[in-house]
C-alpha cells in the first residue's frame, strides 16, 4: 500500500501532524449545515458525519493501507514528552464543548429539515461524541497528571458516562478478557445480548468499585470526595445549560435537555460495540493457583488501518494498549502476533450490527487462533 513505501521517519513526521483529523468530525455538524443549503439536500446532509466515519473512512483505510511505522524505543522518551500531543487531546474538552451547543443551534436555525434529519443530525453528532468525548477521555483518564486526568473526566460526562472512568481503569483492565467482565464479549455472543449486560453491569461496577476505593480511605460514598459524584452533577448541569440555551435561541427547554442525553447515549453505546469488537472471543488461561493469567498483546483484537488509527488517536492499536496500559497514544505500537481485525473499526462496526454477518466473519478467525484450545471458548 501507499504508506509501506515511506521511510520510517517520514511515515513519523505525517503520523504526527496526521492527528490534525481529529479535527474534522467537529467541523462536521457544521459541514453538514453548508452543504445542505447549498445543495437543498437537507434531510441526505444531515447524516454526513455518519457517512464520513461508517463509509468515506474504510474506503480509504483500504486505499492508504496500514500503519507502517513502529516507534523505536530510543524515540520513545523524546516523543513522550513533545507538549504537542497532550495538547491536541487536551483541546477536544472544550472544542466538544462548543461543538454541542454549535450543533444545537445549528439545529434550531434548519427549518427546512425534516423529522427523520433532525434525528440524523443529532445521532451523527453523537457519533461526532463517540469519537472526541469517550475516544479522547479514554486516553487522558489513563494518563497520570492532574488536568489530563481531569480533563478526561469531563470529557466523559459530556456524554454521561463518568462512571467509565472507574469502571474501565479499575474493572475493565483487571479483569479484561474473563468471565468477570462484562465488557469482554464471549465467543459466539450477539452484540445485542452483549450491550444491555455492559450497560448495566458497567454502571453499577462504577459504583461499587468507587465504594470500595472510597472506603480504604475511610470515606462514605456519598462523600465530597466521590469524584462520580461530581462528574454525574456536571453533566446534569451541561443538560440544563443546553435547555436553556434552546429556550433562550427560539427552542424548548427540554427539546435541548433531550438532545443533550441522545447524543450521550449514541456516543456510550458507540463505546459498548467498540468493546464488543476489541475482544470479541479472546480469553485469558485461568493458571493452577487459580488466578488469571496477566494480560499481555494477545488477549485483545488488534487493527492497525492509518486513516482510522489517525482519527481515533490510535485506540485500534488495543493490543499494545492493554499490555501497557499507561503508554501514551502516540507511541502504541503494532503487534503482528496478536490476533487481527480484518478491517478497521468502522467497517467492522457495521458488521457487528448484523450477528450472522460478524459470526461467520470473526468466529473462524477465533477459532483458528486457538487452534486446540476450542473446548475453552465460552458459548452465550
Amino acid at each position: 500500500m501507499i504508506l509501506e513505501r515511506l521511510k520510517p521517519e517520514t511515515a513519523l513526521t505525517i503520523k504526527k501532524y496526521g492527528y490534525f483529523i481529529y479535527l474534522l468530525p467537529l467541523l462536521l455538524p457544521a459541514f453538514s449545515y453548508y452543504l445542505a443549503h447549498e445543495t437543498g439536500f437537507h434531510t441526505f446532509f444531515a447524516f454526513l458525519p455518519m457517512m464520513v466515519v461508517y463509509i468515506v473512512v474504510p474506503v480509504f483505510d483500504l486505499i492508504l493501507g496500514k500503519d507502517p511505522v513502529n516507534p523505536e524505543e530510543d524515540q520513545v522518551p523524546g516523543m513522550n514528552q513533545e507538549a504537542f500531543y497532550r495538547w491536541l487531546t487536551l483541546s477536544c474538552l472544550p472544542l466538544y464543548f462548543i461543538c454541542i451547543f454549535s450543533s444545537g443551534y445549528l439545529l434550531l436555525n434548519w427549518p427546512e429539515l425534516s423529522l427523520l434529519g433532525q434525528i440524523g443530525f443529532v445521532l451523527s453528532l453523537g457519533v461526532v461524541g463517540g469519537i472526541i468525548a469517550i475516544n479522547v477521555g479514554h486516553e487522558l483518564i489513563h494518563k497520570n497528571t492532574k488536568l489530563e486526568q481531569i480533563s478526561g473526566g469531563l470529557l466523559l460526562a459530556l456524554v454521561s458516562y463518568a462512571g467509565f472512568k472507574v469502571e474501565h481503569v479499575y474493572g475493565h483492565h483487571v479483569h479484561v478478557s474473563t468471565p468477570e467482565d462484562a465488557s469482554s464479549s464471549r465467543f459466539n455472543q450477539s452484540l445485542y445480548q452483549f450491550l444491555p449486560n455492559a450497560y448495566v453491569h458497567n454502571f453499577l461496577n462504577a459504583w461499587k468499585l468507587q465504594k470500595n476505593r472510597l472506603a480504604k480511605k475511610g470515606k462514605g460514598l456519598l462523600s465530597m470526595g466521590n469524584e462520580l459524584i461530581w462528574y454525574y452533577l456536571f453533566s446534569a448541569a451541561v443538560s440544563v445549560l443546553l435547555g436553556v440555551f434552546f429556550e433562550l435561541v427560539g427552542g424548548e427547554f427540554w427539546i435541548g435537555v433531550g438532545v443533550f442525553f441522545l447524543q450521550s447515549f449514541i456516543a456510550f453505546t458507540l463505546l459498548e460495540i467498540i468493546n464488543y469488537i476489541e475482544h470479541y472471543g479472546l480469553h485469558r488461561r485461568k493458571m493452577s493457583n487459580g488466578k488469571y493469567e496477566r494480560v499481555t498483546p494477545e488477549h485483545s483484537w488488534n487493527s492497525n488501518y492509518f486513516l482510522t488509527n489517525m482519527f481515533l488517536f490510535q485506540l485500534q492499536r488495543h493490543s499494545d494498549h492493554h499490555a501497557y496500559a499507561a503508554r501514551r497514544y502516540q507511541v502504541l505500537r503494532h503487534h503482528e502476533d496478536s490476533p487481527q481485525l480484518p478491517f478497521g473499526y468502522a467497517t467492522m462496526f457495521m458488521i457487528a450490527l448484523f450477528p450472522p454477518l460478524w459470526k461467520a466473519i470473526m468466529n473462524p478467525r477465533v477459532e483458528a487462533y486457538y487452534q486446540d484450545e476450542g473446548q475453552q471458548l465460552v458459548s452465550q
